[in-house]
């Protein structure tokens, strides 16, 4: 599952990349969903990391290192816990290699309804999101009943 979502992502990535313009954007559902390609030098949602790129970077691979040991402790553990842990895995894995190999990341989805416009973003980004939502999904279920 990681290493298609990896794939996946980095696929897309590349797709845009290679057929689009920095700041081109194409509406697939007009005013509510367009590709727009732009690039992300800081965190999610183009915030930035204090200490610039290089201190970004090596968070981010401590972080990506630390989270494939978690995984690996918990490896026969619950499957919703190993789900969600692969997801923000996957996640920061593609995005990672973005920052690594192009400095960058590409983020290209784009949603918007009414005058609301949400922050550009990628598939790296869904998985990072949906493994939050997993994770705190589990956390709720599962742990609270074991402190009791």
């Amino acid at each position: 599952m990681n290493a298609v979502i990896v794939a996946i992502d980095q696929l897309t990535k590349a797709v845009v990349r290679n057929n689009m313009y920095i700041g081109e954007s194409k509406p697939i559902i007009n005013n509510f969903f367009h590709l727009t390609y732009i690039t992300n030098d800081g965190m999610a949602f183009g915030l930035d990391f204090p200490g610039g790129s290089f201190l970004f970077n090596f968070v981010s691979v401590s972080l990506t290192i630390f989270l494939a040991w978690y995984y690996w402790q918990e490896r026969n553990s619950n499957i919703l816990l190993r789900i969600s842990l692969l997801c923000i895995l996957a996640g920061a894995i593609g995005n990672l290699i973005d920052r690594i190999f192009f400095g960058t990341v590409v983020d290209f989805l784009d949603f918007m309804i009414g005058g609301y416009h949400w922050y550009v973003f990628n598939i790296a980004d869904s998985s990072v999101t949906v493994g939050m939502f997993l994770y705190i999904l589990f956390s709720i279920k599962y742990q609270s009943k074991e402190n009791l």
